[in-house]
């Protein structure tokens, strides 16, 4: 069998197709399938890389810091028919606690993670348009957007078929309700904070939440 051809940006395409087509790639490590079109990654800026190391740092701690949720970085996911995503970061549960997601036999995740963080700079338009509405769509219950170039953090929940924002407490937290214990002061960390941002981070891993929620992905 002759070698796959190579992904062209925009291309419109299968998800069967492109999943094809991506791994006879091996040196391409960005490419997606948004609404059956191809989006290959753009080079990837100093402030996209500071972000999502930051970010990644914050999941992962939170991944090791609980005891049945997994943190996986730029993993692809084939969500539906349509759509194969590669997202910054995303946290999940495994089908037995009531995950939505799951680990196929050739090694990529599909399904439904419970929380996907995206980081755009130049991939602003997707993120919050078409990529939100394939994440809304397929019920990714939480979703972060973090564009760090505006100071802008958005973190949605999904409500009866809709995004909706998560709301900020007096103290400035705002505190996932798919994983708790999950606390990010979201203006610290869109001002460089990082230092805050991780202290009260750590001080979400002693709340009474968190530890009910250990103990019960535990139970099952």
């Amino acid at each position: 069998m002759p070698d796959p051809a190579p992904l062209e940006n925009g291309e419109h395409l299968t998800r069967a197709e492109f999943h094809r087509r991506f791994v006879g790639m091996p040196n391409l490590k960005r490419a997606e399938l948004i609404e059956g079109i191809v989006i290959m990654g753009s080079p990837v800026s100093a402030a996209h890389a500071n972000a999502h190391g930051i970010l990644g740092g914050i999941l992962f701690q939170y991944a090791t810091n609980t005891s049945g949720v997994i943190y996986c970085d730029n993993a692809t996911v084939r969500m539906d028919a349509d759509n194969e995503v590669q997202p910054d970061g995303f946290l999940r549960l495994e089908p037995e606690v009531g995950g939505g997601s799951h680990l196929t036999e050739d090694g990529f995740y599909e399904g439904v993670p419970e929380f996907i963080a995206e980081v755009t700079v130049s991939s602003s338009s997707y993120d919050f348009h078409e990529k939100l509405n394939v994440y809304r769509r397929n019920g990714v219950r939480e979703y972060l957007i973090w564009q760090p170039s505006v100071r802008r953090l958005e973190w949605l929940k999904h409500r009866e078929g809709e995004y909706v924002p998560m709301p900020v407490r007096p103290d400035g937290l705002i505190c996932s309700e798919v994983f708790p214990g999950l606390w990010i002061d979201a203006e610290a960390l869109v001002a460089g904070n990082v230092r805050k941002v991780l202290t009260r981070l750590q001080k979400g891993f002693s709340s009474a939440a968190h530890g009910e929620f250990v103990r019960r992905i535990r139970r099952k």
